[in-house]
């Protein structure tokens, strides 16, 4: 019988990540991020959650919209440091709309934020639609949100300013931030036919309450051209900046080719 009593923890992995630890960052109102990750679920990988507090989850226009990407702010560094006590390897900003707010310039003082507060590598929703979109040589898109008119506004920015033309898009305007992940299907369905046309070359959904890893990869298959949906595109960024390779089947052509 091994003797446990002088077993020595230095080095040793957590036996659930032998792979990588992703400490996801996410709001406190958010139920898809870990559903979707969990579906996709590469082995030997695990996602523990620091999450950032929202007190006040109304978004009904944009002054309250734009006052959650305050909460965020005012949230993060407890969140960095509460989920940094699982000792992680790399972290994963998986709330979208602060990562496009301010434009391609804001994003990156967000996400270095983040690597100030947390001394890790981190892919957030900006930064991992824009690869996504390189990686599948988009040049024009059309994207789709949960958001209020100003939010939209932002992600337009940082798509234009990272050298992607916006044809068209869409923000559901949805009153409440914990009330995303009810968004009927049907309704993402009725949209992303609105939003496609010949003049586009990839369609994206911003926001990672929004449940669509499944129906993108449906979707593909009766519009004919990419979908990146945001959750996809920050576990696939996340994954590959690591050096994890894996594919996956069932979630678009994102994580199943590149």
């Amino acid at each position: 019988m091994t003797d446990t009593s002088t077993l020595d923890y230095t080095g040793l992995r957590d036996v659930n990540s032998p792979r990588g630890k992703f400490a996801t960052l996410v709001p406190s109102t958010n139920t898809t991020v870990e559903h979707d990750f969990h579906q996709v679920a590469p082995k030997g990988v695990t996602f523990p959650v620091g999450r950032m507090y929202i007190p006040a989850p109304t978004s009904k226009d944009d002054p309250e919209f734009a006052n959650i990407i305050t909460q965020v702010s005012e949230s993060l560094e407890d969140a960095v440091k509460v989920v940094m006590t699982t000792r992680p390897d790399y972290l994963i900003m998986a709330m979208s709309a602060p990562c496009f707010w301010g434009g391609v310039a804001g994003n990156e003082r967000f996400e270095q934020r983040i690597r100030d507060l947390s001394g890790l590598e981190v892919s957030g929703g900006a930064t991992a639609c824009r690869a996504a979109l390189e990686a599948l040589k988009a040049k024009s898109i059309a994207f789709l949100s949960p958001y209020q008119g100003i939010g939209d506004e932002h992600v337009q920015r940082y798509f234009e300013e990272a050298g992607f033309t916006v044809k068209r898009s869409y923000g559901f305007k949805v009153p409440s931030i914990d009330a995303i992940s009810s968004t009927p299907q049907s309704a993402l369905i009725e949209t992303l036919k609105r939003l496609d046309g010949d003049d586009v070359d990839v369609l994206v959904q911003a926001g990672t309450n929004l449940s669509m890893l499944r129906l993108a990869d449906e979707a593909e298959r009766w519009i004919g051209k990419p979908v990146v949906t945001v959750n996809a595109a920050t576990l696939w960024h996340a994954l590959r900046a690591y050096g994890i390779d894996d594919r996956f089947e069932g979630f678009g052509t994102l994580l199943r080719d590149h």
